[in-house]
């Protein structure tokens, strides 16, 4: 079934099945995976095998596995994706996350639920309506939203058609999802076809209008990383059911801390609302519950520290110009410099360093320089706060080159101490149950019922013997009942229905609760129901705007095809297509440089002595020999990076045809 308006979803990335497998375990309600090609991540794809493994794990707690079929296809791709479409459908996959819309007009797709990429870029009512009557039935949102727009889109929603997800943690796309082509102008790698070359975490040099310097050096465009860890409640009042964690590349250890992370915050708001008899009561997309062998903390992971990005407004404090990487914790000090070791004093006595740990600090140019330490030592036997560490590189290069010296302020950005706590099992994931107890006329039965309402029963022949030892004997019949060892239950409640107090031995309990356990894991994936695509509107609804530029991202004829369909009339071909030879918006962003440096206009009004005189006069970004034009809409507050691509690209593509439609779309629909 598809996800209920009163059911909130947790979404976890898997890079592949044993990662997604350790979601699921650490509470996710689905998981989104690469299958075998064409999703948004080209490196992380999974066999089919793989696939099929993860979904029937996930399947035995009601969870399900969405598959990321969400780049833009050539015409002699379609087939393929068709084939790898059919191929997940079989291995149990519950959804497809989907980009393209060629895929939709395609005859012969299976009938698995389809959800709209944010790569399609939902930011108004009028397109998230039109995606709900085109067969969507979730509908990832752009994460530059604030909770306002969010309400309106979810005003005009049937909720039990669609539902709304939204990106709650990791790192953010600086553009508007699929609308970013700097990757490809400059590489051939396109960002809409999984293989983004990253240009916006690059150092840049802003330059004004006059050729002056506004910023040296800075990530201008690298944006710190999404956190919503305080914005669960008001995300949910403003219509958002599924909450997505960001990070189909990220480890192990990184999916299971996040992942319990937003677990417990979903689980105290689901209870919360419980006990409100004012609020209607959320409940959990899948079953059972999660305990965890630790506790969970997102700073404990790769970050580039943390924003809420737009949700409760612009803000100034969203990028992280200074570096793309992790910066870490604060944790003291340096002290002295010897000749192969560093000196440091904790501002925490409580702060253990451990070998292996990275440490980092930044250098005069502001530039983070990685410490990583071979070997830690207490330096006093009285000041706890006092550490030894031998780092892997030079000291006296980190002393001469990068400014290590007495004084300068230590982070943490690895802990091993914590990395090896995570290699560990750190979950248990288990659904609760009733366990019944009784006899029949030839023996016993052990019946258990679920959570879900599902039952497994067995029985077994045994002779009825008086229990010589009446309390002893209940106490450990109770006892052996509850032992659900390594099985995906727990006891909610034990009931013994007997006669009279009989002698059951223990032996005979266990293999009537290892019979029932199966059975149960038996029909709860018996009776799992995969949700259903949602059938189109028909007559088809009319798309929001008549004419589509290369922002629309059409790449292939059954793409136009459907846009045609739904009323469009003018649809130019995808900027992969290579028929925007001049200078285009390689990227549309909410992020404003101007804004960032406290250049905006609107930062000035009303400023005595300056306002009317600061304008949003373009700006150019300059690496090495890239130039690119910053230009400033300043009435929908957005950003676009101006450029073109490079004539090898062009040259390469030449060199390499693809399959698509060569001439205009336009044009095809005019004949």
């Amino acid at each position: 079934m598809s996800l209920l308006a009163h059911q909130i979803e947790l979404l976890a990335p898997a890079r592949d099945a044993d990662i997604g497998i350790a979601a699921i375990d650490h509470g996710a309600d689905a998981v989104y995976i690469g299958g075998p090609g064409f999703g948004a991540r080209a490196a992380a794809g999974n066999s089919i095998a793989d696939i099929e493994r993860l979904a029937r794990h996930a399947h035995r707690f009601n969870s399900k596995v969405f598959i990321t079929l969400n780049t833009i296809l050539r015409d002699d791709e379609l087939e393929g994706a068709r084939k790898m479409a059919w191929d997940v459908y079989h291995a149990g996959a519950d959804v497809l996350i989907v980009q393209d819309m060629g895929l939709l007009q395609l005859d012969g797709m299976p009938p698995i639920q389809l959800h709209a990429s944010t790569q399609t870029d939902i930011r108004t009512p009028e397109k998230a309506r039109f995606m709900q009557d085109a067969g969507f039935s979730q509908i990832v949102l752009a994460r530059e939203l604030t909770l306002q727009q969010i309400r309106a889109i979810h005003a005009v929603l049937d909720p039990a058609r669609s539902q709304l997800e939204f990106f709650v943690h990791g790192a953010l796309c600086v553009a508007y999802s699929g609308q970013c082509y700097i990757s490809h102008a400059h590489t051939g790698r396109s960002a809409n076809r999984g293989d983004c070359s990253q240009a916006c975490r690059l150092p840049y040099q802003v330059v004004d209008s006059k050729g002056r310097f506004v910023a040296h050096d800075k990530h201008v465009l690298s944006m710190k990383d999404n956190n919503q860890s305080a914005n669960i409640a008001a995300l949910v009042d403003a219509g958002i059911r599924s909450f997505k964690i960001e990070g189909r590349y990220k480890d192990m250890a990184y999916v299971k801390n996040i992942t319990a992370h937003y677990r417990r915050l979903i689980d105290e708001l689901i209870e919360t609302r419980e006990n409100d008899p004012l609020q209607a009561p959320l409940a959990r997309a899948s079953s059972g519950r999660t305990t965890f062998t630790f506790t969970p903390d997102p700073d404990q992971n790769f970050n580039r520290e943390f924003t809420d990005y737009f949700v409760n407004g612009r803000k100034e404090d969203i990028g992280a110009f200074d570096t793309p990487k992790n910066p870490g914790r604060a944790i003291g000090w340096v002290t002295q410099v010897g000749p192969n070791w560093v000196e440091l004093e904790t501002a925490d006595a409580a702060t253990i360093l451990h070998n292996g740990d990275g440490l980092c600090y930044y250098d005069l140019h502001k530039e983070l320089v990685g410490m990583p330490i071979n070997r830690a030592e207490p330096a006093s036997p009285t000041r706890l706060n006092r550490w030894r560490v031998f780092p892997k590189d030079d000291v006296a290069s980190l002393r001469d080159l990068h400014g290590l010296r007495v004084g300068t302020e230590l982070n943490r950005n690895r802990d091993m101490d914590w990395v090896r706590m995570l290699e560990k099992k750190s979950s248990e994931r288990r659904i609760g149950v009733w366990v019944r107890f009784g006899e029949t006329a030839q023996g016993f039965t052990l019946q258990l019922t679920d959570e879900d309402g599902h039952q497994g029963v067995a029985t077994a022949r045994h002779a009825h013997e008086p229990a010589r030892d009446v309390e002893r004997g209940l106490a450990s019949l109770r006892e052996h009942l509850g032992r659900f060892g390594a099985t995906d239950f727990a006891p909610i409640d034990i009931a013994i229905d007997l006669a009279r107090p009989w002698f059951v031995p223990a032996s005979l309990v266990n293999q009537l609760r290892r019979e029932a356990c199966e059975r149960l894991v038996a029909a709860r994936l018996a009776a799992y129901q995969r949700p259903q695509r949602a059938a189109p509107v028909e007559p088809p609804t009319p798309y929001p705007e008549d004419t589509l530029t290369y922002l629309a991202n059409v790449f292939n004829d059954k793409a136009r095809q459907f846009y045609a369909r739904h009323g469009v009339k003018v649809i130019a071909a995808a900027y992969e297509a290579h028929e925007e030879e001049g200078e285009v918006s390689l990227m549309i962003t909410k992020h404003c440089v101007r804004f960032s440096l406290s250049l905006c206009p609107k930062q000035a009004k009303g400023v005595t002595g300056v306002q009317g005189q600061v304008k949003a006069e373009p700006l150019a970004l300059i690496n090495g020999k890239e130039k690119l034009t910053l230009r400033f809409d300043c009435k929908p507050c957005e950003m676009h990076v101006v450029g073109k691509i490079k004539r090898a690209v062009l040259n390469e593509a030449q060199a390499q045809p693809v399959t698509f439609y060569r001439t205009r779309a336009d044009a095809q629909a005019a004949h």
